[in-house]
């Protein structure tokens, strides 16, 4: 009998410690799924659907001309005070005193000279003073004549120049040719540039950029866009920060931009960053990226 009953409370003890293993670990399952099914929401880069200038561009290179220029051939035996090369002067100014004349800006620009061998001139006593106004500066623009339906009159440009590549320089078309070239096919355009610091040397070659097809419309961040085949969709922002998934279609490119043509109206919220955390139905927390 002592046996029987030892091994009588040796198998309650048993099943006693077996129960207490599965009882604590269903109580430590339980505890971590409280824990962890309630995570906060995530935190993600929220964008305002709002307007955006869209424009097409046509490139082309050219050389900057001045706009007002005026050359005079000196010679420095005739001088009677030395000329103050490289400066700015006003209209009406005194450029230069010679024995014979006195010679008065007719505008107001920057005084240089143009090196000609002595030979050109027949002597080494000459010299040919020049005077620039490149507050604004011309450029002659070849485009290829299958842009002759969009090239006009008052079309807005940039350009930016080498010796300054971080700036950009605003002007616009000022003339179009009435004809196209018939050897280059091509149409022969004048360009204005703003120049009010006088970086822009004239001789100086420029990189153009022609605005045209310019409208203003709804856009999205490129980095919003997921791509499904030929499909593009975006996440969405609805009630009580809840995400939905909807397809939009887009035009153009335009600095990071994508034009919206359907899918979405002003005012509305997009995930502009952050994808990879979402899933169609999530709450999230949003995070709203200044314009």
């Amino acid at each position: 009998m002592k046996r029987s009953k030892k091994i009588a409370v040796f198998i309650v003890i048993f099943f006693l410690i077996i129960a207490l293993i599965v009882i604590g670990r269903y109580a430590v399952g339980l505890y971590f799924k409280k824990k962890f099914s309630k995570r906060p929401p995530p935190g993600v880069i929220v964008e305002v659907i709002s307007s955006t200038s869209f424009s097409q561009t046509l490139e082309s290179y050219c050389t900057s001309l001045s706009s007002k220029t005026s050359s005079y051939k000196i010679k420095k035996n005739e001088l009677l005070e030395p000329i103050k090369f490289n400066t700015k002067v006003k209209k009406g100014d005194i450029i230069a005193k010679l024995t014979s004349k006195t010679i008065v800006a007719p505008f107001a620009g920057v005084i240089g000279k143009r090196g000609i061998s002595g030979s050109s001139l027949g002597s080494e006593n000459t010299i040919i003073l020049t005077l620039d106004d490149s507050r604004k500066v011309l450029c002659d623009l070849k485009i290829p004549e299958i842009y002759a339906a969009i090239l006009k009159k008052d079309l807005k440009l940039k350009a930016t120049f080498s010796a300054y590549k971080e700036k950009i320089y605003e002007g616009k078309i000022e003339s179009v040719a009435s004809r196209v070239d018939a050897q280059t096919r091509s149409i022969l355009a004048r360009a204005k540039i703003n120049n009010e610091n006088s970086e822009i040397i004239p001789g100086s070659l420029l990189e153009i950029k022609i605005l045209y097809n310019e409208k203003n419309t709804l856009s999205v961040p490129d980095t919003s866009i997921m791509y499904e085949g030929n499909k593009k969709f975006v996440y969405k922002i609805i009630e009580n920060n809840m995400v939905k998934k909807i397809e939009i279609k887009t035009g153009i490119r335009n600095q990071g931009k994508l034009e919206v043509l359907n899918g979405l109206n002003e005012g509305d919220k997009i995930i502009a960053e952050g994808l990879t955390k979402i899933r169609p139905g999530m709450k999230i927390k949003p995070i709203i990226k200044s314009q």
